[in-house]
């Protein structure tokens, strides 16, 4: 039987940047590699809050991406 095994994990932040002149939201991202793979939910959520907080910018959502291999 096949597993999965979890190699990396990042966290990507968007923010809200505005609107273009057609009134088309516009967003900014900023991903942060190497996060630690054992990360709860709750961890990141806190951390992105601390990062955001240092943004003048308001953060529109938080994603966790992870890669893993299958054996």
């Amino acid at each position: 039987m096949a597993q999965a095994t979890l190699t990396k994990s990042s966290l990507r932040l968007m923010f809200d940047n505005g609107v273009d002149e057609n009134g088309k939201q516009l967003f900014q991202t900023k991903t942060y590699s190497n996060v630690k793979t054992d990360v709860t939910p709750d961890q990141f959520n806190a951390a992105a809050a601390a990062i955001a907080g240092l943004s003048a910018r308001p953060l529109v959502s938080i994603e966790r991406n992870d890669t893993s291999t299958i054996n």
